[in-house]
């Protein structure tokens, strides 16, 4: 069982999604304190907020029931940057690498063609087929 459990840990895919996991921690933790640090003083020097922390206290109250806005901006805030730089640096080059593959594929030169006879697939060379033996013409080839 423990071979086992070693090669399943062990497996490439297992590791990347670990390494992943790891970076995509590190790399919320950087974008928390940019918007902790960055975006919500600008926001309070928007609305003529002096302390950087004053817009994640930010609240409403309604009928007693306390409503802290401030913070879920900051939390938006956050998926969002981090969503587009998903998608910007992950995302997109993805496609166009896709893209771009897909587009050699497409150019390739056909080697095989189709008997106007028995519609088998024969070398794109040849002129006589392989299973009907019919006789291509210079057109057909």
């Amino acid at each position: 069982m423990f071979k086992e459990f070693k090669k399943f840990i062990l497996r490439g895919n297992v590791v990347d999604l670990a390494v992943a996991v790891v970076i995509g921690a590190a790399f919320n933790g950087v974008v928390q304190a940019f918007v902790k640090d960055f975006i919500t003083p600008l926001i309070g020097a928007v609305w003529g907020q002096g302390r950087q922390s004053a817009f994640a206290t930010h609240f409403f109250t309604v009928r007693g029931s306390q409503f802290t806005y401030g913070d879920f901006v900051n939390v938006v805030v956050t998926f969002l940057i981090e969503a587009a730089v998903i998608f910007f640096l992950v995302v997109q080059p993805i496609n166009r690498l896709t893209a771009i593959a897909k587009s050699r594929e497409d150019t390739e030169e056909p080697t095989t063609k189709k008997c106007p006879e028995c519609f088998s697939e024969i070398n794109i060379k040849a002129t006589r087929c392989a299973f009907c033996t019919a006789k291509l013409t210079a057109r057909e080839s």
